[in-house]
């Protein structure tokens, strides 16, 4: 099974690549100059209506969404392990994670430069700026306090939450977050970029 997988480098998309890598999945990296607004030209348009990436594109038809594109990987590719495939509170419990890093880190992220989306008056993108570096620290804290179990994310076993909060806290530092604030976040880290799948997707990534 061949899959054709879009992205943009330095964007979210690098959760599911890290995937992909992991299961060994047989894919076609494809690059999106996201700066030139090639996510909005009518061809990526017709792939993916949101005008965003990632975007998988499988013999079924598109998914989209990081934690949607995770739960297939995973299901499709059980021998890789990335997540528990008899289990649904385990499985619910990994959901929960990257929903969390979905609708909730990402948006205080993404409020750094697209202020667009959230207020008409230029006035109010400068406030919404200043605030990420206090949003996205107290979403590492609750999750070096709460949610990452270590030393992965679930606990003894690497799973599909792994890669999504790899690529949130590589955010950090850009966001004026310290990650030494945070020394469970900070080990995960180390951990992953010591991984074979996470090298070859950051230089897949950088190319």
């Amino acid at each position: 099974m061949t899959l054709k997988f879009f992205f943009g480098p330095k964007t979210c998309a690098l959760a599911s690549r890290i995937a992909l890598e992991e299961a060994g999945a047989a894919y076609e990296a494809v690059r999106l100059d996201m700066a030139g607004g090639q996510q909005r030209t009518a061809d990526y348009l017709a792939v993916n209506p949101k005008g965003r990436v990632p975007a998988l594109a499988t013999p079924q038809g598109v998914l989209t969404e990081t934690p949607a594109i995770l739960a297939y990987i995973a299901q499709a590719y059980p021998q890789a392990k990335l997540a528990p495939s008899d289990d649904a509170f385990a499985f619910a419990q990994i959901q929960a994670f990257n929903s969390y890093l979905c609708s909730t880190v990402h948006i205080n992220h993404a409020h750094k430069m697209r202020g667009y989306r959230w207020a008409s008056e230029e006035t109010s993108y400068a406030d919404m700026k200043r605030k990420v570096p206090e949003t996205m620290a107290e979403s590492f804290a609750l999750i070096e306090r709460e949610m990452l179990v270590g030393p992965w994310a679930m606990g003894e076993s690497y799973t599909i939450a792994d890669p999504y909060l790899y690529t949130m806290a590589r955010w950090l530092e850009g966001d004026g977050v310290d990650v030494a604030r945070f020394p469970k976040v900070a080990d995960h880290m180390r951990r992953m970029q010591e991984r074979p799948a996470v090298q070859r997707a950051i230089a897949g990534d950088a190319a």
